[in-house]
């Protein structure tokens, strides 16, 4: 199936890379830190059998412009809009990712839900940090993610051992190879250190509990959790989000090692959403 690729500018010097493959209805899938449209190559091969779908390189990711400004979710969030504006995108189903769940949340803070069809969260819980951990999902422990930002992303060295460490004990379930490992810290290296940092504390400083809250409500919503955590996150977001469907699979990458589980579970998610 052919594949068109395009380079849309979001402002002025800053171009987005946009993949489109297939037709139907639009499916938009944003990865998360540092992570490239790449990662969802199971998820385009499966959806674009049914479904326009599009991946997206945010700013400073990938093949999209490297830039020391913008580097955050709120700006995140309005390239999203501009991107779904020149590519006419009408009533999206919006997958992300690990920090692209932050993305889709602002998006929705700052255009609401009424050009959205359905909504699809990765793995991210709606607010990062809090000081209630036993009751709230959240990243981690405030002193382990204050020591990955001062610690790793200050130098490529560490964020290639944040990432490596990351990928081996959080990501996946099973023993990578030597190669999958390569690509997935290489993935993560083609963002720049400092502009890691820039976006690991812009989004580990977010809070979207609201967002997350009233966009349950208005359309329909399927969070996807890792199973290391999967207690905490299903007790909170069965309290804040309600409405919303929960289901557990695999590590944090879980729709890259369990491609096809995890492809089958949002298929029936949106066939029950027509």
């Amino acid at each position: 199936m052919k594949t068109k690729e395009a380079y849309i500018e979001v402002e002025p010097g800053i171009e987005l890379f946009v993949q489109e493959t297939g037709t139907g209805d639009p499916l938009v899938l944003i990865p998360g830190f540092t992570f490239t449209t790449e990662v969802f190559s199971a998820q385009v091969r499966h959806f674009s059998k049914t479904h326009r779908t599009i991946v997206i390189d945010p700013r400073s990711h990938g093949r999209s412009t490297m830039t020391v400004h913008g580097n955050d979710y709120i700006t995140h969030g309005t390239d999203l809009q501009k991107v779904l504006k020149e590519l006419n995108v009408e009533n999206p189903t919006l997958l992300g990712w690990s920090f692209g769940c932050l993305t889709v949340w602002e998006y929705i803070r700052q255009f609401g839900t009424d050009k959205i069809k359905s909504l699809i969260l990765i793995d991210m819980p709606p607010k990062s940090l809090s000081l209630k951990e036993v009751e709230d999902w959240v990243e981690g422990p405030l002193d382990d993610l204050a020591a990955a930002y001062t610690n790793y992303l200050r130098h490529p060295k560490g964020q290639r051992e944040f990432i490596s460490a990351y990928a081996t004990g959080v990501m996946v379930q099973r023993n990578l190879k030597k190669e999958e490992l390569t690509w997935i810290v290489e993935q993560s290296l083609k963002t720049p250190y400092y502009i890691a940092a820039n976006l690991f504390s812009s989004g580990l400083f977010s809070d979207y509990r609201k967002e997350a809250s009233l966009s349950s409500e208005s359309v329909p919503t399927l969070f996807v959790v890792a199973e290391h955590w999967a207690e905490t996150a299903s007790a909170y977001l069965n309290k804040l989000t309600p409405a919303a469907t929960v289901n557990t699979l695999g590590g944090h990458l879980m729709f890259w090692e369990h491609s096809e589980k995890f492809n089958e579970m949002v298929a029936d998610f949106l066939r029950g959403h027509p």
